[in-house]
């Protein structure tokens, strides 16, 4: 399992070291602390390395903190920040809040606030990559679609209904008009018009969205998930995912980190 990383930014070497000694000695081996004696050491490993948190100094020469802060939102780095700083006018925090750095804590620091500080950015940290991975499941055109519900009850509400709560079992077009006492042909017509997809593509995001869910959650086979998703074949189950999603399930769930899935399941 990969460790996440903790980058310490700081060009006084007694803080820098300090902080890394505290932060060894409190994650047990358990993550990776390293750190860099300024900017522009910190900005290649930051573009190289995935670090799940940056602590960094504001006052640094050649490049400050919000500097180099600046310039990593510029290239579209997300990442948990804590700034410490020496200095506690407002401007500073202003800025940094802008910059949406996590924490601002004043030198000198405790080692209970340290700790306290980089625990709540690494629960911080975790949420974002826990909605991340949620938004990669989720189908934006079924997100359209549940997004306009309604509490009225119509023969089609009662279709999606159905097909939510029957994904597993094998249904046609047929059963599910029968269930909501209409004519397939105008079902059919019907439903095309209202979720503005046809009733076969509704069915088959809906099974590929659940599909998406297992894949990243349980360590069920392909085969498996087939059959949890109403396929009899994983074949065609496989055929189905790539056309929609570019990949094979496989691929899909090997693009999860193996770390990300087994936070996301805490």
């Amino acid at each position: 399992m990969l460790k996440k990383t903790i980058l310490i930014v700081d060009d006084e070497p007694k803080t820098r070291e300090g902080l890394k000694k505290t932060l060894e000695s409190w994650s047990e081996g358990k993550y990776e602390i390293i750190s860099a004696d300024s900017a522009e050491t910190a900005i290649p490993i930051l573009r190289q390395k995935k670090v799940s948190i940056l602590l960094t100094d504001i006052s640094m020469p050649e490049i400050s903190g919000i500097e180099m802060l600046k310039l990593l939102k510029e290239e579209g780095k997300n990442l948990v920040v804590i700034i410490i700083s020496a200095y506690s006018e407002f401007d500073y925090a202003r800025e940094a809040l802008q910059l949406g750095v996590l924490n601002y804590l004043l030198k000198p620091l405790t080692k209970r606030k340290l700790i306290e500080a980089v625990e709540h950015a690494l629960n911080e940290q975790a949420k974002r990559e826990r909605e991340g991975k949620l938004q990669k499941v989720v189908d934006e055109k079924l997100a359209e679609i549940k997004g306009t519900d309604t509490e009225e009850e119509t023969p089609i509400t009662r279709a999606i209904a159905f097909v939510d709560q029957h994904l597993e079992e094998p249904f046609t077009l047929k059963d599910v008009a029968q269930f909501v006492h209409l004519n397939p042909s105008y079902f059919s017509a019907l439903f095309k018009e209202q979720v503005n997809m046809t009733f076969s593509e509704y069915v088959t995001r809906m099974r590929l969205q659940k599909a998406k869910k297992l894949l990243l959650f349980t360590n069920l086979s392909v085969s498996e998930i087939a059959e949890k998703v109403g396929y009899s074949t994983s074949k065609y189950f496989i055929k189905l995912f790539k056309e929609y999603d570019g990949q094979t399930p496989s691929q899909y769930r090997k693009s999860t980190n193996v770390n990300e899935i087994e936070m996301l399941k805490d």
